[in-house]
């Protein structure tokens, strides 16, 4: 059977969007019998939303830079025995 692509419009934002061969090709394998109704976008915002929400944010822990000593916010936990940076001293250390 051979696919092609396909313009679909969401039902959410009303935005036209690709159905490619390839995930028509991927929805007939895995027996799925619909084609979307959503744009990625719209998709992944209701993943996210169904997930714990868009208000749900990743948990930010307070350090102090250990170059610069500035006071900045990272999403992990720290060790004790390893250095942290601020977004600046971190990207100089890398080389950008």
């Amino acid at each position: 059977m051979a696919f092609e692509d396909k313009t679909l419009t969401c039902k959410d934002c009303g935005k036209e969007f690709i159905f490619s061969a390839g995930e028509q090709e991927f929805y007939a394998e895995k027996g799925f019998e619909n084609e979307p109704v959503r744009c990625r976008d719209c998709r992944d915002k209701r993943r996210r939303t169904r997930e714990g929400g868009e208000q749900a944010q990743r948990q930010m822990f307070t350090v102090v830079c250990a170059d610069c000593g500035r006071e900045t916010e990272v999403p992990f936990e720290p060790k004790d025995d390893r250095p942290v940076y601020c977004r600046d001293c971190f990207n100089k250390r890398r080389g950008h």
